[in-house]
């Protein structure tokens, strides 16, 4: 299948992270470039893109999209290891970072990678299959039920967790639960038939839990967003895309954190402290799309973009 991205709010990204000839950006999750390939051309002819992703597929429509030369470079990996890849990269410093979360449509169109919930094939999820950290199908086999009700509630925000673990539980004693099919079923014999009436697709929030708790989403973000801005140069910029409130709430959290100053009691007449913030929050509430851009691509409809630029220092 041909890897398909519509990138969202590519005017909004574009124009914040103020890109000009010259310019160092790091685009850390890479997917089918549709940012990437804007970002190349405004950043001509000496600025340096680079293109960060752990999916081998998305890679290689990255190849075929931007002009590849000695001003791009595509490194393979996770976003949560930006440290080491940026140093093995020799990239000195950075002007602006991109990061565009969840899933990109090719990962849930494809069927094999096992996030889809309206095909019945093996249980994945992972967003590097050639790893061998545990599947979506390991997590249904092997948590307890405690543990599944906890995934499921916290990141799939499932009024019935408790039911769907529970269920899953009962039907993994009986044979290992190995597809989406499965699955699938479960969730909709958990859920009462009156709540299935309304709203999504009774298996996308228990869907999305998985997914999140397979690749350590949350937990990967917060290290990537902090080592972005480790690595931005005075008057750079990081911006951040989610999808869902989990992901909006780590990045506002950060940088709320890395914004702050003195943190000195207040009853202390002069600071003692000595902290300065780090960024400054340039986004005071989050961009979001428009109704037209919703219309060509639904998949935008949640997407709240967060921007946030660092601070020169005075020390």
């Amino acid at each position: 299948m041909e890897y398909r991205h519509i990138p969202v709010l590519l005017a909004e990204v574009t124009q914040q992270l103020q890109l000009h000839d010259g310019s160092i950006i790091v685009d850390c999750t890479l997917g089918g470039a549709g940012h990437a390939k804007r970002v190349a051309q405004l950043i001509a002819p000496t600025g340096i893109l680079v293109g960060i992703d752990q999916d081998d597929a998305a890679l290689a429509a990255a190849r075929d999209t931007l002009p590849l030369g000695q001003h791009v470079v595509l490194l393979k990996g996770n976003f949560g290891d930006l440290d080491r890849l940026l140093a093995d990269a020799s990239i000195p410093y950075v002007d602006g970072f991109l990061f565009d979360l969840g899933v990109s449509s090719p990962q849930l169109d494809v069927a094999g990678r096992g996030f889809t919930y309206q095909e019945d094939v093996p249980l994945d999820m992972r967003m590097d299959p050639s790893t061998s950290q545990p599947t979506a199908a390991d997590i249904i086999n092997t948590y307890s039920e405690a543990d599944l009700t906890r995934v499921i509630r916290e990141y799939g925000d499932e009024r019935w967790a408790s039911r769907i673990a529970a269920f899953i539980v009962a039907a993994r004693g009986r044979h290992q639960v190995t597809t989406t099919g499965e699955l699938v079923e479960l969730i909709k014999n958990a859920i009462p038939a009156s709540a299935r009436r309304t709203g999504p697709h009774p298996a996308r929030r228990t869907f999305q839990a998985l997914r999140i708790e397979v690749n350590h989403e949350l937990e990967v973000l917060e290290r990537g967003v902090r080592s972005a801005v480790k690595w931005l140069a005075p008057g750079g910029r990081v911006a951040v895309i989610t999808y869902h409130s989990l992901e909006d709430r780590v990045v506002k959290r950060v940088f709320a954190e890395e914004s702050q100053g003195c943190v000195c009691p207040p009853d202390l007449p002069v600071c003692r402290c000595g902290r300065e913030p780090v960024l400054r929050i340039v986004t005071k509430k989050p961009v979001v799309p428009t109704a037209a851009e919703i219309d060509g691509n639904p998949r935008a409809r949640s997407a709240h973009l967060r921007v946030a630029e660092k601070q020169q220092s005075n020390t």
